[in-house]
């Protein structure tokens, strides 16, 4: 917030105190101020690009230089890997369940085209992260649907056709543990007489997620882990019964099932993109929502001894512009655009929950002002969180080592 600058750069929202002498955040996250002695606040994070394409790109690999022949249409497979397939392939896998898992849904724009920064690149499919869809999704539906389901320029909206759906774990109706294993043995007939294939990357990767799959199908513990809706009636309250809600929700328990790393995108790559009538849909539509499950997120952590030992991290692809800015010919009141060159993080969990500020922007908030921070100190706290040693690498199709950390740690 920046109360003491003219209109055009404060907006129109006024800042709350924390629990933090000192500071302040948003009139519209109540709890999240309440709750400040779990989590600190990174105000000078910075890369250089002001499009959606390569600032997914830089945030989720970790990386700000961009690969060689970067398309911004579309993931190809000289893009640099992202933070969760690394550590999907680092990270050993605990209770039948992947290391590195990403939920509910990919970044998707609203044409329909995927974005890239999400996936393994030059590591090779076979090292994707584990998308666990959970949502029927529609690109041009914006928010926490149901309940804070909104359109930029119209307004609230109530789409009937969305679902959150968890993955269904149990054997089809009607097959029996028996025939189940015959299946698997006959499937494995045939697969031994094309053992030729199996030098054949995308085959790789098919067994990869076929045998997870087989292990998953039979522990019915993991279905109950998925199965969110039958959680408590206060707890689903707590966390929002809606598609952020849901998400962290089920994050917390991969967390406490021993997932190593959950990313979870709140809503698809524009709902948060907020050119115009951003003060209304920030207000109505966005905040509420994500101040209510990310609280519950970190209460819950915290109460089950769980927040010393994870690290939760808030982002977006960049910050908005500080000024406030017009398109009148789509949107009837201002909002702002995109820009990389500063935004805030939160950072709770593993030494950040004490309401420190780290670095700061200028008096209009546009550039950083001090202890600039960068998408590789960013990625560097999360695998030092992780107990990463510094002299790790990962290795590219062609066996080729490359260092993990890009910078230092944002110290605690």
């Amino acid at each position: 917030m920046k109360p003491g600058a003219p209109q055009k750069i404060r907006g129109d929202f006024n800042p709350i105190a924390t629990q933090t002498p000192g500071l302040q955040i948003c009139e519209h996250m109540p709890l999240l101020a309440a709750r400040s002695n779990m989590w600190s606040v990174v105000r000078s994070l910075s890369h250089p690009y002001n499009e959606h394409s390569q600032g997914h790109m830089v945030m989720l690999s970790g990386r700000t230089d961009l690969p060689v022949g970067f398309n911004e249409l579309l993931p190809k497979p000289t893009d640099h890997p992202s933070i969760a397939a690394l550590l999907g392939s680092l990270l050993p896998e605990r209770g039948g369940l992947p290391s590195s898992v990403v939920l509910p849904e990919k970044l998707i724009h609203r044409s329909g085209r995927v974005l890239p920064g999400q996936f393994a690149g030059v590591m090779g499919s076979q090292q994707e992260p584990w998308f666990l869809t959970s949502s029927r999704f529609n690109p041009t539906t914006y928010g926490a649907w149901p309940e804070y389901e909104f359109h930029h320029a119209r307004g609230a909206e109530n789409s009937n056709n969305l679902e959150f759906r968890t993955p269904g774990l149990a054997l089809p109706r009607g097959l029996t543990e028996s025939q189940f294993n015959q299946r698997l043995s006959l499937l494995n007939q045939f697969e031994n007489q094309t053992k030729s294939l199996t030098a054949v990357d995308k085959v790789h990767a098919y067994d990869r997620y076929r045998e997870r799959a087989i292990s998953m199908l039979g522990d019915g513990e993991l279905n109950r882990l998925f199965d969110i809706h039958n959680a408590a009636p206060e707890i689903q309250d707590r966390y929002g019964r809606n598609s952020f809600g849901w998400s962290l929700m089920l994050a917390r328990r991969l967390v406490e099932a021993g997932v190593s790393y959950v990313q979870v995108n709140l809503g698809n790559n524009e709902t948060w993109d907020t050119h115009g009538n951003a003060f209304p849909n920030l207000k109505n539509h966005l905040l509420p929502p994500m101040d209510r499950s990310v609280s519950a997120l970190l209460d819950d952590l915290n109460q089950q001894g769980l927040l010393n030992s994870t690290l939760v991290v808030m982002a977006g692809e960049f910050g908005r512009t500080p000024n406030v800015t017009r398109l009148p010919s789509h949107y009837a009141k201002p909002g702002r655009d995109h820009w990389g060159a500063v935004q805030s993080v939160m950072l709770a969990g593993c030494g950040f929950d004490s309401g420190k500020i780290i670095g700061s922007s200028d008096s209009q908030g546009g550039q950083p002002l001090d202890d600039r921070k960068s998408a590789e100190n960013l990625a560097a706290t999360m695998y030092s969180a992780l107990g990463i040693p510094r002299d790790t690498h990962w290795y590219d199709l062609q066996e080729r080592p490359v260092g993990l950390y890009g910078a230092d740690p944002i110290p605690a």
